[in-house]
Parts: C-alpha cells; sequence; structure tokens
C-alpha cells in the first residue's frame, strides 16, 4: 500500500538537510531588475520583461509588495520589487489604489503588467502564503521559496497553490524559484504551479519543486483545454505524487528536467494535450510518462530520456502510460532557441543551478554552470558596444522620414498580444511591433506613390539581435527591393510604391521592430 506523502516526507527531509544547508549558505546576488532573459515560451509573444526599466523598490513585507504594486502611476507602470525577509499572513494585509486590486493573506497579482518580483539580500520566503496571478501579463518572480500554503487548515491561502494563474494570464516567466509543501490533499495542501483559465506563455525554468502531493496542472478539467504554450526546464521535481505536470489540452515542452521520487504518475497529457518531452532524468519513479486517471487521451513526442529504475503499470481502462518502451505519439514543432544538455548529466547540472539562494546560476549548453553576469542600477539604459546599439547607431538619414509623414499608416501580416502596427513609426524605441509568432510582415504605406530609397529598421533597447533574415518587397509588384540578416539601415534602388513590406523571414525568440523609417535618399 503507498504511504501518505507526510509519512513519505520524514525519510526525505531527513536525507536532505545536509544538502539545504549548503543551497542557504551559498550566495544570493544582489539585483536592481530580473537576472537574465526570460526563455522558453516566455520569449514569446512579444516577450516577458516584467518591470524591466521601471522603478526599484524593496519589501520586507507582503503589505509592503502591495503598497508598491499600489502606489504605481498606472497598474501597468513597470517596478521591479525587491524581496527580502520572510512574507506571511502576520504581515501582508489588502492594499487599495487604482493600480492594483490586492487582498489579504495571499500576494494578489491582479489586473496589472510589467512586475518583476526577485528575492535579495538573504534570501526571500513566503511562509505559508501563496502567489496569485489573475488577468495579468508580463510577470517575471525570480529567486523565491514560497512554502506550506494550504487550501485547508488554518492559515488558508490562494487555494493551496504555491503559484496559481488563472484567467487570461500572459507571459510569466517563474525562475530560480523553490516551491514546496509539507504532505498532500490530505494534510491541506494543493498544488505547487498551477495554470488554468486561459493561461499562455509561461516558463518554469531552474526551480525545485518537491514534497507535494500534486507538482501542478494546465487546465483545471477536460473542457479547460484554453492553457497552452509552457516550458518546464532544468527543473527538480522530487517526492511528488502526480501531475509533473497534469497538461490538458495545450502544448507543453519539457526538456532537462530531473524526475525523483515521483509515486504515482508524472507528465500526464491528456484531454487532447501535446507535450514534448526530450532530454530528461527519470530516477526512482512510476508512470512518469502517458494519460492517467482518464480515457480523453493526450500525446507527446520523446527522445533523449533516461529512465533509471522507472516502472510502468500496466494499460487500461483510463491508464496509458507510455513505457515500458516510450515512442512518439505526435510531433511538437518549437517555436524559440534553447539548448539541450545531455540527459546524462542533467541530475548534476540541476543540483547546481536550481532553486532560490543558488546564485541564479545556468547551464551553459554543455552541462556545466555558469554564473549570471553583473547586473546594474540602470537596467534602461545599455551598456556600451561595438558597434553602438541601434538607439543610437544607424544616425538619422538626411531627409524626411516618411513614415512619419501625413497619410503614412502601416500594417503587417499578424501583431502579438501588446504590440501595435503603428508602433513602428511613432518615433519611439519605447513601443515596438512583433508578430504573433517567430516570423511575419510588417509594412508602410501611404494613399498615393511615394518614393524610396532607404528604409533604417530599429530594434528596441536591449533586444538587439532577435531579427534574422529578411527581405524588403515592393507590396505593389511582389518584386524583392533588398534581403539580407539583421536590423539597421537598408539602401536600394530608388522606387516609387504605395506600400513597402519588411519581411521577417527567421528570427532569434520573437522578434521586435521599434521604428520601421523611409527615406527618399
Amino acid at each position: 500500500m503507498r504511504r501518505p506523502v507526510a509519512l513519505r516526507l520524514q525519510a526525505t527531509l531527513a536525507t536532505a538537510v545536509v544538502g539545504v544547508a549548503v543551497a542557504v549558505a551559498m550566495p544570493t546576488p544582489q539585483a536592481s531588475a530580473a537576472v537574465g532573459t526570460a526563455t522558453g515560451y516566455a520569449s514569446q509573444n512579444g516577450g516577458t520583461t516584467g518591470g524591466a526599466g521601471g522603478q526599484t523598490v524593496r519589501a520586507t513585507t507582503g503589505t509592503a509588495i502591495h503598497t508598491a504594486l499600489c502606489n504605481r502611476a498606472s497598474s501597468s507602470t513597470p517596478i521591479v520589487i525587491e524581496v527580502s525577509g520572510t512574507i506571511n499572513h502576520g504581515n501582508t494585509a489588502k492594499v487599495s489604489g487604482s493600480s492594483c486590486n490586492t487582498a489579504a493573506g495571499v500576494i494578489e497579482l491582479k489586473e496589472i503588467s510589467n512586475v518583476t518580483i526577485i528575492g535579495v539580500g538573504g534570501g526571500a520566503v513566503f511562509d505559508q502564503l501563496g502567489i496569485h496571478i489573475r488577468d495579468s501579463r508580463n510577470i517575471i518572480i525570480q529567486n523565491v521559496t514560497v512554502r506550506n500554503v494550504k487550501k485547508s487548515g488554518s492559515p488558508t491561502s490562494n487555494g493551496g497553490d504555491a503559484i496559481g494563474m488563472e484567467s487570461t494570464v500572459r507571459n510569466i516567466w517563474v525562475d530560480h524559484v523553490t516551491l514546496e509543501a509539507s504532505g498532500g490533499e490530505a494534510e491541506g495542501f494543493d498544488g505547487l504551479f498551477d495554470m488554468k483559465d486561459d493561461t499562455q506563455y509561461v516558463t518554469l525554468s531552474y526551480s525545485i519543486l518537491r514534497n507535494s502531493g500534486r507538482g501542478g496542472l494546465i487546465g483545471s478539467s477536460e473542457s479547460d483545454r484554453s492553457n497552452s504554450f509552457i516550458t518546464f526546464d532544468h527543473n527538480l521535481y522530487e517526492n511528488i505524487d502526480s501531475r509533473t505536470p497534469l497538461l490538458r489540452g495545450g502544448v507543453a515542452h519539457m526538456y532537462n528536467n530531473h524526475y525523483s521520487g515521483l509515486h504515482e504518475s508524472g507528465i500526464n497529457s491528456r484531454a487532447g494535450a501535446r507535450a514534448k518531452v526530450e532530454n530528461n532524468y527519470f530516477r526512482n519513479s512510476k508512470d512518469v510518462l502517458g494519460t492517467f486517471y482518464t480515457n480523453e487521451r493526450g500525446t507527446w513526442q520523446v527522445g533523449g530520456n533516461i529512465f533509471d529504475n522507472v516502472t510502468w503499470s500496466a494499460p487500461g481502462n483510463e491508464n496509458y502510460p507510455a513505457g515500458p518502451n516510450p515512442t512518439s505519439t505526435t510531433t511538437v514543432a518549437i517555436p524559440y532557441s534553447y539548448r539541450l544538455d545531455g540527459a546524462s548529466c542533467v541530475p548534476d547540472i540541476v543540483r547546481q543551478t536550481a532553486g532560490a539562494n543558488t546564485g541564479l546560476r545556468t547551464s551553459d549548453g554543455n552541462c556545466a554552470p555558469q554564473s549570471p553576469p553583473p547586473t546594474t542600477p540602470t537596467p534602461t539604459t545599455p551598456a556600451p558596444t561595438t558597434p553602438p546599439p541601434t538607439t543610437t547607431s544607424p544616425p538619422p538619414p538626411s531627409g524626411t522620414n516618411l513614415s512619419l509623414a501625413s497619410g503614412a499608416g502601416a500594417d503587417g501580416s499578424s501583431k502579438a498580444d501588446g504590440t501595435s502596427y503603428g508602433n513602428v513609426r511613432d518615433a519611439s524605441l519605447g513601443t515596438w511591433w512583433s508578430p504573433s509568432g517567430s516570423t511575419g510582415t510588417i509594412s508602410i504605406k501611404w494613399g498615393s506613390a511615394t518614393r524610396v530609397s532607404r528604409v533604417v529598421i530599429r530594434e528596441p533597447s536591449g533586444t538587439q539581435g532577435s531579427i534574422g533574415s529578411w527581405q524588403l518587397v515592393n507590396n505593389d509588384t511582389g518584386a524583392v527591393l533588398a534581403s539580407g540578416s539583421g536590423a539597421g539601415s537598408i539602401t536600394f534602388a530608388a522606387t516609387s510604391l504605395q506600400k513597402i513590406n519588411f519581411k521577417i523571414n527567421s528570427s532569434n525568440g520573437t522578434p521586435r521592430v521599434g521604428e520601421f523609417e523611409t527615406y527618399a535618399s
């Protein structure tokens, strides 16, 4: 008979004491913005930058976190909240304001955008207090511990989820966090990392999820299939019964994760879901991949995984394990670039990099940890580079920028949430257009034929290099005026046209065009 999670914890925690002591003793970077750049699906759909460029505020209580949100000029004003100390029910009250919608007993990120919460100093611990993200976008949570959040008993918070997302949530990057419970549902706990009701473009990276009955879900029921585009990489799932994660109807990418001690089931792809599962290490676990507890089956693409002492149940009604010899049942195209560590080194590289207070180290893609570069107190100011960043180079051409002329307009093939075609002709690099995927077309047009011989494509600060290969096309005739790669100045034979297309054929992540300038000479 399977022992309850609470009983199994005694042995697991006893053997982990030495490892925990080492992790706590390691240095934590002082930071004024998120360290590193969002990866995986969080890098798509316009990208995830959190509060970059906004004011930096220090908080040592939950009330202070809420106050920082409520003191912003608007609900979308960027802000970086550096957190240290222990955040709990005793110091987390509701705060009111026009730029926030908070509640007591939970960190409420509701109906807001452009926020970074990062642990600094000696560490940030959310004790029995969950983080709730609802109707929000562009949020980064980094270098924090969330533990023992309950849905029953006392005190309760966030429905028992350590981090929970629901109701039209977009672009969330959760990185180098530790999420843990002290048992399963019978002990009052629910999921460690839950997404439901239209949550998309989320990455969970370099994190630890342990000692819980449920790792997390994507979709709250078989009919909740609007959640998708989730990446899990370099995470440790340890001593968990099931849901690592449970995936309903969406697309997810799991690579270079270490799964150890999964007692009932692991990655549960069901209700039409599609999971790409590659170069993971599964150890001492049962039924680590398949469709479980339903006859509405999901699919998976597998490759490069290691199954070390993994047992598989016999298939039957509402039980469709992928093993003992997992093979692919679908294919999943991944739109972003990523570096795969070999599965054999995953336990070691994850041990050295995952979780809060581990120095925010990442893998170099060759099974070796690397420390993040130093951060600066002014993240909106680009460091000097050669050549200079796009904001200062190339210099403005002589003459009038025809894109800003009266009667000019812009359109395109698609646009990511939060971006606009018109942002490429507003004389500001603080706004931009991105396609809904990694490729797309942005156009400048006029009411009558206009003579053009030079185009300047400018990327927003900090995003240089995202544009790959491109073609400049005369929309009137379909003729290719020029082709190349990267942003910058483009010259070509003077042409009279009513509409000119900048067609991006490849990119590094999601491309961004801050300005599409056009000139007669």
